[in-house]
């Protein structure tokens, strides 16, 4: 058993290796899995785009006809730039690579099943370099392996449950400034395994109208020391829990010759959740919007996403350091993003999808002057750049 334990973590991780630090979107979870839902701004409740919505929503994989594997990438770029003396530094966690795999069948008369290992989220930065940044260096790394099993009935109606294995890996080290003892902080690289699960339903009205729910259960997380032995120094202690919170939504498309608009809502309960719920996180509301025209051969999409801020800027003495902590290690900023993609079909088996997805520079600032000083204060600029390439083949 222990060997086989090993041998699992082994190849998660080396499916990280590319990924030295990941950044996502909404709070620290991508807007969308998959190259063609991502174009579409994350929507994808309602709208099945075939194997690569096992994570979206499992009722949608009733959409693929027999077989179908999807499978590439994300090279995601963000920018984070981070003040809190007279020099902006910037990250040197400005590049990852985010995996992607699925696979959706019809094996029995209305019953279908899929396999689904995707990177979902994470986030980080590195300040290594800059002594007047705690020479701050952070990675957290999500990826969720998911089986769906999914049942269509003749009057439209789909349903389908996935249970969820997720596989976390959470690093912070720094070192506190002269001032402050000068110590190196950190406990390494820890990793963790948590279970969960997703359900959902879609109705099809058959005129066009497609409406769809979901709901993804929280997943809990234990990082042994990494939280404990990060936050001490302050005077902090929060657990070594991170559990990734529980999410819903709803959706619905609209289908008219080659032209398509999906519109989402979704809520992420981060309020809720072990740890983030430690460092002031709030629930967060997303609204995704997308557009598609399928010319057959090629189509193009175009999309949009905003959510709201999870994080909360206190400016209070007590809550100095988890303003710092927030801004400088993990600063999951972003709130709007602007999406663009487009699909081409080799033949009626082979296909290839491409998405673009910037997130416009958010300004976040906190007043940190209870521990620094008159009128220290950390602020930090967000921005990110993610490209998606993916392959498709039907069987």
């Amino acid at each position: 058993m222990k060997i086989a334990n090993k041998t699992l973590k082994g190849a998660i991780v080396l499916s990280f290796i590319a990924s030295s630090s990941l950044y996502a979107t909404n709070g620290d979870t991508l807007i969308g899995v998959g190259a063609k839902t991502r174009a579409m701004g994350g929507a994808g409740i309602a709208l099945s785009q075939g194997a690569e919505s096992t994570l979206v929503n499992p009722a949608l994989i009733t959409a693929v006809k027999d077989t179908e594997i999807s499978f590439g990438g994300t090279v995601f770029m963000p920018t984070i730039k981070t003040q809190m003396s007279p020099v902006e530094h910037k990250s040197d966690a400005d590049l990852s690579i985010i995996p992607g795999v699925a696979i959706a069948s019809n094996v029995a008369p209305n019953s279908y099943v899929g396999v689904g290992m995707w990177g979902t989220a994470g986030m980080g930065t590195d300040f290594k370099k800059y002594p007047d940044l705690f020479k701050m260096e952070t990675t957290l790394q999500l990826m969720q392996f998911a089986v769906p099993l999914a049942y269509k009935f003749a009057n439209g109606l789909s349903v389908g449950v996935a249970p969820i294995m997720q596989y976390g890996s959470l690093d912070i080290h720094f070192q506190m400034p002269p001032q402050m003892g000068g110590m190196n902080v950190g406990d390494g690289q820890n990793q963790a395994f948590g279970f969960g699960a997703a359900a959902g339903l879609t109705y099809d009205f058959g005129n066009g109208f497609t409406v769809g729910a979901v709901y993804k259960s929280k997943i809990s997380m234990n990082y042994a020391h990494s939280l404990t032995t990060a936050t001490a120094p302050f005077g902090l202690n929060f657990g070594d829990k991170l559990a990734q919170p529980a999410e819903y939504g709803v959706g619905v498309s609209y289908n008219n010759g080659p032209h398509t608009i999906a519109v989402d809502y979704k809520k992420i309960k981060w309020g809720s959740a072990a740890g983030y719920k430690s460092f002031g996180w709030k629930d967060q509301n997303v609204f995704a919007i997308g557009y598609e025209y399928d010319a057959g051969q090629w189509a193009a999409r175009i999309g949009f996403n905003h959510a709201t801020n999870p994080l909360t800027i206190y400016n209070t003495p007590m809550k100095t350091a988890v303003d710092m902590f927030n801004l400088l290690g993990f600063p999951a900023t972003a709130e709007n993003h602007i999406t663009l993609g487009g699909s081409y079909k080799f033949n009626q088996n082979f296909s290839v999808d491409t998405t673009v997805v910037y997130g416009l520079n958010k300004k976040s600032s906190a007043d940190v002057s209870a521990m620094f000083g008159p009128g220290a204060k950390i602020s930090n600029k967000h921005a990110e750049l993610g490209l998606t390439v993916q392959l498709n083949y039907k069987f």
